[in-house]
């Protein structure tokens, strides 16, 4: 019998991979096709559910724009120009951060990134040395990118110019806010945890083109205080717990579902729970 079955589980491999091999070479080349023999790969054991989970990272990423994943610019972590490096050495110690963007006279006016190893140097100085030091000439250029840009040609221009840091500009020329190298490996392997992360990040943000990004855990409450919704606040605790009800399961990466008039699309998921949603359209506030 265990013969019987090892020829059924190899008939099956093959079998996928002949589909897997006909869908890569077929034209034209459909990604939800793609995904689905992935998927199938991992029913039949051949590939693991962190492998799909980074490969469908890699397929989203070129769908999601900088708008999706930057750090808006009332949070970014900021050095003024004019300010001595003993003013402003505790503000990088604290957040954790190893680049700073630095402004002139507004946060708009960027004058280039520090970085905190520049100022060892300094620091190991002796004080008669450090009255010489002019910050201007320890920055490094500034790279400025519209929102718009998509993950997948960002992260390339990361590899190809050996940076980790840009900021975002708006429509208008202003700082929209800024993205790292880490914001875009995230999409395809999760979030990298460090002891400097926090959880102060706002659960909702709103994108000038409209979209908002969503965390599933966004309470209840707050979700209807903030787009005037009515969800039920007693039958779940956070936004999340409406939106996998909707679908009636536990959504992917990439689904869409509307649900009290708006178009939600995960954008981060595994197999336990979904992390982050972008609601596409607000039509309505009737739940």
């Amino acid at each position: 019998m265990s013969g019987d079955n090892n020829i059924t589980t190899g008939a099956g491999y093959r079998t996928w991979l002949e589909k897997l091999t006909q869908a890569l070479v077929g034209e034209p080349m459909d990604r939800e096709k793609l995904v689905e023999q992935l998927r199938d790969a991992e029913q039949l054991n051949i590939l693991d559910a962190e492998a799909l989970s980074m490969i469908e990272g890699v397929l989203q990423v070129s769908d999601l724009q900088v708008r999706d994943v930057m750090i808006p610019r009332a949070q970014m972590v900021v050095i003024e120009a004019l300010k001595a490096p003993e003013d402003f050495v505790r503000t990088i110690i604290e957040s954790g951060h190893s680049r700073f963007p630095v402004i002139g006279d507004s946060r708009d006016d960027i004058e280039g990134i520090l970085l905190a190893k520049d100022l060892l140097f300094y620091f190991a100085q002796t004080r008669k040395s450090r009255e010489k030091f002019n910050l201007k000439d320890s920055i490094r250029p500034a790279v400025f990118i519209p929102e718009s840009k998509r993950l997948n040609v960002l992260l390339r221009d990361f590899r190809s110019m050996r940076n980790h840091m840009a900021l975002v500009a708006d429509e208008y020329g202003g700082v929209a806010g800024l993205v790292t190298i880490e914001d875009v490996i995230e999409q395809i392997v999760g979030e990298i945890d460090d002891e400097h992360d926090t959880e102060d990040a706002p659960f909702i943000r709103h994108h000038p083109n409209g979209e908002y990004t969503v965390k599933a855990i966004t309470p209840t409450e707050e979700f209807n205080e903030y787009f005037k919704t009515n969800h039920n606040e007693d039958e779940f605790d956070t936004v999340g717990g409406h939106v996998i009800k909707a679908f009636g399961y536990l959504p992917k990466r990439g689904e869409m579902h509307e649900l009290g008039g708006m178009n939600f699309k995960i954008i981060r998921a595994d197999k336990r729970r979904v992390h982050l949603l972008r609601i596409i359209g607000h039509t309505t506030t009737d739940v």
